[in-house]
C-alpha cells in the first residue's frame, strides 16, 4: 500500500464571539474515523460537498496539519513527522493556487522549483526537457506565466508538480474554470502521466466528468466521515439501476399495444426507462427487435452525478 489511513480524526476548537473576549468554545469534528488504503499506481477520486472534510484530509496526508488521532503512512513516512522527506516523494497541484511565478517565464519557474528539490543544473535541464516533451509545452517554456491562458497555465502547473519525479500527486480541482477542450487535454495528460510513470493520483474535483474520465475508484466523504469507498461501476449498479433506452426504427410504429411502457415517441424513435433489477435487458431487446426493423439503439448509463446526489440524500437521513 502506498497510502494507509487508519481511524483518522481531526478536531478543531473554535472560539465564538471574538478571539479575546469570548470564553465559549465549540468543538468541530472536521474528520471522524476516516480509514482507507491506496495502492501504487491507482487513480482515486476523493470527493464530497464543501465542508465535507476533503481539504482537511489532504492537509493531513501532506503533513501540513497534524491529526488529532489516528495514523497515516504515505510512501513509508508519517506526514506530520517526516514532512520534509515526504515533500520529495509527493507533488501537489491546487487549481486555485499557483506554484509558478507569475512574473517569470515557465522555464525559470521550473528552475526555481528544481532548485527547491536539490536538482543540479544538468539534472534540471534534463527534467525540463523531458517534462516539456511529455506535456507538449515546448512552445510555452519561454513565455511569462501571467501571459498564459488558464488552460495553458494549468498544464504547466501539473508539469511543474512532477519535475522531481514524485511517487504520488495530489490534484485539487485540476480542471476548475477550464473550457471543454482544455479539460479534455488536462485529463489526457493525467492519464498519460499515470500510464507512463506509474504515478499514483489522488484527485479531488467537483467536476464529475473528471472522475468518470480518470478514476476507476471513488471515495466519497460527507460530514467528515467516509460515506462509501467503491469502484465507479459498482457504485452505479448499487445505487441506481434505471437506464434510459432509445430505439430507432425504419418506420413509425403503433406503440399502444407494446408489452413495455414507452415514455416518448419522436418520429421513428421511441424512448423508455427501465429498472434493471426488475427487467431483463436481453428479453427487452429481443422483444423490440421482433416488432420492427431497428436502425439504432442507445442505452444511457446512470449519470454518476445522480448516484452521488442519492448517496448524499441517504446520508442526511441517517
Amino acid at each position: 500500500m502506498q497510502i494507509c489511513v487508519n481511524d483518522l480524526n481531526k478536531v478543531f476548537v473554535v472560539k465564538s464571539g471574538g478571539f479575546f473576549k469570548s470564553k465559549n468554545k465549540t468543538v468541530v469534528k472536521a474528520v471522524e474515523n476516516v480509514s482507507f488504503n491506496i495502492n501504487k499506481g491507482e487513480i482515486v477520486a476523493f470527493i464530497g460537498p464543501n465542508g465535507a472534510g476533503k481539504s482537511t484530509t489532504i492537509k493531513m496526508l501532506t503533513g501540513i496539519i497534524q491529526p488529532t488521532s489516528g495514523t497515516i503512512n504515505v510512501s513509508g513516512l508519517t506526514p506530520s513527522k517526516d514532512r520534509k522527506k515526504l515533500a520529495y516523494k509527493i507533488g501537489c497541484m491546487f487549481g486555485q493556487k499557483s506554484q509558478l511565478y507569475m512574473q517569470l517565464t515557465v522555464r525559470d519557474s521550473y528552475k526555481l522549483l528544481c532548485s527547491m528539490y536539490d536538482l543540479d543544473k544538468k539534472k534540471t535541464e534534463e527534467k525540463i526537457e523531458e517534462i516539456s516533451k511529455l506535456f507538449k509545452i515546448e512552445d510555452l517554456l519561454d513565455k511569462v506565466v501571467r501571459k498564459l491562458s488558464l488552460g495553458q497555465r494549468m498544464i504547466c502547473e501539473i508539469a511543474g508538480s512532477i519535475l522531481h519525479d514524485p511517487e504520488i500527486i495530489f490534484l485539487d480541482e485540476p480542471t476548475i474554470g477550464l473550457d471543454i477542450f482544455a479539460k479534455a487535454r488536462i485529463r489526457e495528460i493525467i492519464k498519460k502521466m499515470n500510464e507512463e510513470k506509474g504515478t499514483t493520483i489522488f484527485l479531488t474535483s467537483h467536476d464529475i466528468g473528471d472522475v468518470e474520465a480518470l478514476c476507476s475508484r471513488i471515495i466519497i466523504i460527507n460530514d467528515g466521515t467516509i460515506v462509501t469507498d467503491s469502484t465507479i461501476s459498482d457504485l452505479k449498479s448499487k445505487y441506481l439501476s434505471t437506464k434510459k433506452i432509445k430505439i430507432s426504427y425504419d418506420a413509425i410504429l403503433n406503440t399502444n399495444s407494446f408489452k413495455y411502457k414507452v415514455d416518448n415517441v419522436n418520429g421513428y424513435m421511441i424512448e423508455l426507462t427501465i429498472n434493471t433489477d426488475k427487467v431483463n435487458i436481453g428479453e427487452l431487446l429481443s422483444y423490440f427487435t421482433s416488432v420492427g426493423n431497428i436502425v439504432d439503439i442507445q442505452i444511457e448509463a446512470t449519470p454518476l452525478e445522480d448516484v452521488i446526489k442519492k448517496i448524499y440524500k441517504e446520508r442526511r437521513k441517517v
